[in-house]
Formats: C-alpha cells, structure tokens, sequence
C-alpha cells in the first residue's frame, strides 16, 4: 500500500507540475521579453560618455503594474536596483533588489532565476524628466519552468533535511534507550507491563505479557500525551525493536505493529504545546482554547484508528474469504451505523450541545497548567525514578546506560534512507502544486460537512509534513486570526493529529518493514476521523 502511495505522491506531484509550467508558459505569466514601462531615479546625475555603475530606485504605479502583470498589487512599486551603465549600449543591464516589500510575483521570479534575493534584466532609458529622473523601459530575465524547478529544489531540500532529522535523534536516542536498558534489567519494565495488562492484553493480545515491548509502547504513549515528543520517538523504537522480535515474518508487518501505529499516528496529546504557542504569538485572546477541542479530535481519531486496525487485520488475505468475512461482521457494521445515525439525531435535537454546556465547569487554565507542570517534571522524574530504581536493584547502572546507548546510534542511521523515501516523495508533491490539486478536487466534499476551503489545505498538510502543516497553520491564523473559526480550526486539526507518513517511515523503517500491510488505511482513516471530529466540536462550539 505504501509503495503505491509513495509512487502516486511522486506521480502526481510532478504531473502537476509540467501541466502548471506548460499553461504558465503559454499565458507568458512573468511576461518574458515584455517591455514594462517605468521611472527611473538615480542617486546622482548620470555622465553618458562614461561606463560606471549608479545605485537607482525603480518606480511603477500599481494600475500599470497590475495591468502588466495581470496581478492586484495594492501599492506602488519601489525597488532598489543597481544599473551598470555602458555608454557604447542602448539598453543597460540592471539588477533588481528583491526585499519583503517587493511583489509578490517579483518574490517568485526570483526564487525560481536562483538567486532569490534579486532579478537581473535589462533597461532602456527614455526620457529624462529631470536630472536625477529619467522614464525607461524594463525587461527581466525569463523565467520558465516554475513548478518543475522548485520540485528539484524542493526534493533536494527534503533529502538535506531527512538526514538532518535523523542525525539529530541519535542524542536522544542513546539517552532514552540508556535509561531503557536500565530499566530493563532492573526488571521495572515488566513491573510497569503487568500493571497495564488488562489494556494490552486487550490491544495486544499476540504479545506476552511480561515482554519489554509492552513497556515501551506504553511509555511511547505516555509520553506522546504529556507532548514529549522527544521522548516519544525513542521509546516508540524501541518498541517496535522489540515487537519485531516477535515477528514470525520479517520484513512484513505484524497485527501488533500496526494496532501500536495506530495509538501514535492518532496524536492523542493533553496539551497541544506548539499550536498553542503558536496562537500566543499571534495573539489570541485565550489561546489554550483549543485543549478540549484538540482531545476531542484525537480522540476519535484513536478510536477510528484502533476500530479500523482490529478490523481489517481480520481480513483474509485471499479473495475468496472476503464475502464469509463480511457477512460474519453483519451485525457490527449495522450497530457502528446505528451509532453514527443516533449521533447524528441527538445532535440535531440539541441534546450533544446539551451535554457539552454540562461540562463548561472544566477550566481549561487549570487543565493546562497541571499538564504543564507533569509535562515539566516527567524527563527528570523518569531519569530520576529508572536509573535509581536499577541502582536499588544493584543493576550496574552506567554500564547499562552505555549499552543501551549504543543502539541509538545505529536505529538512527538505519532510518535514514526510508526517511529520504518519504519525504522527497512528500516535497515533489507539495512543490509540483498537488496540494492545489488535492484541495480541488476535496472542496466540494468538504463543503458538505461545513469545512471551509481556507482549512482544508491544514487537513491534507498534517499527515504528509509536521513543518509544512505548521506553516499553514501559522498563514491560516496570520490571515484570519487565531481566535477565528479557521484559526481555532486549523490549530485544533494541528493538535489532534500527528505526521503519518513520517511516523511510518521512522518506526517501520527502523526495523526494514517493507509490507506494511494495513497500518497506511488505519492511519488515514484516523487521521479523517480526527478532521471529522475536530470540525464537529469546532462547529458546536465556535460555529460560524
């Protein structure tokens, strides 16, 4: 499944593209060799009969330049430019200064000419008005093939930084699976499994109940609540280290990994830190409003991961067995509709709303500062608790650590290359323009549920890339506000879901898990039951 994803990402990203740069070319959208009439204003008067260099600034009024460029520029344009001035040529070469008051058109022309920071062209002076003042005619360098040059930057970009993602666990890695590792043989990690048995056995029926792999899983999700990232990762390694241990089949992966790649692609987090944060920076009035409405998201999404994975992991492998299968879980699918169209009524008659208002008694400040506190003390209280508890146990502690550390460096590396897959396949995608595509063709269905268009592309961003979709999240409150529908919205999507393509690149990457069987659907399937969620509460509570 997952090699047909990766391949139409690829597919569609670069399809895109060439039929993007093709129209551009054809409407001439950057007018190469159009001459654009301006005003020219020199520093000082300028000596034709003398080959030297003048810094000028570059004037146009907005009602030429739009009709120009075909564009809505708001104001009238003002660049810094240098003129080489020959006296033996009619047309002079210029180089325009590109800053954060530039056009915008003029930002994406030089990004795609390479240089980024400036435009080169040619000028034509006409008139002089005065002695520092002379009218021209301005003709920039072509630019063509956009799209496809900012795909090979873009892929470029994100193999840099897949490495760069990679090299830059190995520190946390070694640290967490040190103290693993003296956990381990202090025996606290099956003390920690027998404790939670009734959930995994539930989860987790295949696994042993004393086996390491529990212990990690269950710190994995531990820490993935209290918003540790940085300790979520190496304990979901490990953990997947250990549940391959158990793998009858190497290479393919197992129901269990699966039901655990379901917990982590859900994104069930207390305390959504960074969408917060974000909110504050912009801000909002209250931005740890979006706690309840985050849990709320990515809690159905757990739920719909962990409903879809223990139900297609019972699906027969050969066609044949299909129809019996479905005919066997009749009165499931009847009862899950049901319950759908039950929600459905009591939210119609007010009764959902009625429930909530019950709950307005929950203080959010309060919620977020006890979460605070534990998510403070958790690091230092785990490292404190595992390597004293192995010290008690008379565990040669700091020989432990070292050894557990050592694997760290090796998971790592060995994440690497499915890392690169991914992402590279994630950037050709995004830069070719099939987000466009994608929100496109969604609109319509979007628009039946009241999902506004400005929020979708959050939607489809959060599962490809965390850096991407923080991005879009930050440009949807920037421009709407963070205490707007879609400002409340795209942060609830942010922090009730989490990065599934890089979850199942890293995790079954770092165990060669090539057939990944039914982890992709159940992630996806999540991750729409998360959107689904977050714009049922957003709705309720803050509806337009």
């Amino acid at each position: 499944m997952l090699n047909y994803v990766w391949l139409a990402l690829i597919f569609i990203g670069i399809a895109v593209a060439i039929t993007l740069d093709v129209v551009d070319q054809s409407n001439n959208k950057y007018m190469n060799g159009q001459k654009l009439s301006v005003q020219v204003a020199f520093t000082q008067p300028v000596n034709k009969n003398e080959n030297k260099s003048y810094d000028v600034i570059v004037n146009s009024s907005k009602s030429k330049f739009n009709s120009f460029y075909k564009v809505k520029t708001e104001e009238d344009i003002s660049q810094n430019a240098k003129i080489n001035f020959d006296a033996n040529k009619k047309e002079q070469f210029i180089l325009v200064k590109i800053d954060e008051q530039s056009p915008a058109i003029w930002k994406e022309m030089s990004k795609t000419s390479g240089k980024g920071e400036s435009l080169s062209g040619s000028i034509k002076l006409g008139r002089q008005i005065d002695s520092l003042h002379y009218s021209g005619s301005l003709i920039l360098e072509n630019i063509s093939f956009k799209r496809m040059k900012d795909v090979t930057n873009s892929v470029l970009s994100y193999a840099s930084t897949a490495v760069e993602i990679a090299l830059g666990l190995i520190g946390i890695m070694a640290l967490w699976l040190g103290v693993m590792k003296v956990a381990e043989e202090a025996g606290l990690i099956k003390i920690i499994a027998k404790a939670v048995q009734p959930i995994t056995k539930f989860l987790f029926p295949e696994i042993p109940n004393d086996h390491p792999a529990v212990g990690a899983m269950i710190m994995n999700i531990s820490a993935n609540m209290l918003g540790l990232s940085n300790a979520a990762t190496p304990f979901g390694l490990k953990a997947m280290e250990e549940l391959d241990k158990l793998n009858p089949e190497k290479g393919t992966a197992t129901n269990a990994m699966c039901t655990f790649l379901a917990i982590n692609t859900a994104g069930l987090t207390l305390l959504p830190v960074t969408a917060i944060a974000i909110r504050a920076a912009a801000g909002s009035a209250n931005p740890a409003i979006i706690i309840g409405t985050s849990v709320f998201g990515a809690t159905c999404a757990t739920i719909a991961g962990l409903t879809a994975a223990k139900i297609l992991e019972k699906i027969p492998a050969n066609r044949s067995g299909i129809i019996p299968w479905l005919k066997s879980y009749q009165k499931n699918f009847i009862s899950f509709i049901g319950i759908v169209l039950a929600l459905i009524f009591l939210n119609y008659i007010g009764a959902i709303n009625w429930v909530f208002s019950k709950l307005s008694f929950i203080n959010a400040d309060l919620f977020k500062g006890v979460i605070n506190i534990v998510s403070v003390l958790a690091i230092p209280a785990l490292i404190f608790a595992f390597i004293n508890y192995g010290a008690y146990k008379k565990v040669k502690v700091y020989e432990s650590f070292i050894e557990g550390a050592k694997e760290g460096f090796n998971v790592a590396i060995r994440i690497i290359p499915y890392l690169v897959a991914m992402l590279a396949a994630i950037g050709i995608f995004r830069a070719g323009g099939g987000m466009d595509f994608l929100v496109m063709i969604l609109k319509p269905f979007t628009e039946l549920i009241g999902m506004p268009a400005e929020a979708l592309p959050m939607a489809i961003m959060r599962p490809l890339s965390g850096s991407g979709s923080l991005g879009v999240m930050a440009e949807a409150i920037a421009v709407h506000g963070a205490d707007s529908f879609i400002g409340v919205l795209t942060s609830t999507f942010f922090g009730s879901s989490e990065t599934t393509f890089y979850v199942l690149a890293v995790y079954f990457g770092s165990v060669n898990i090539r057939k990944t069987r039914h982890a992709l659907p159940v992630g996806l399937i999540a991750d729409i039951a998360g959107v689904l969620g977050a714009v049922f509460i957003v709705r309720m509570l803050f509806g337009v």
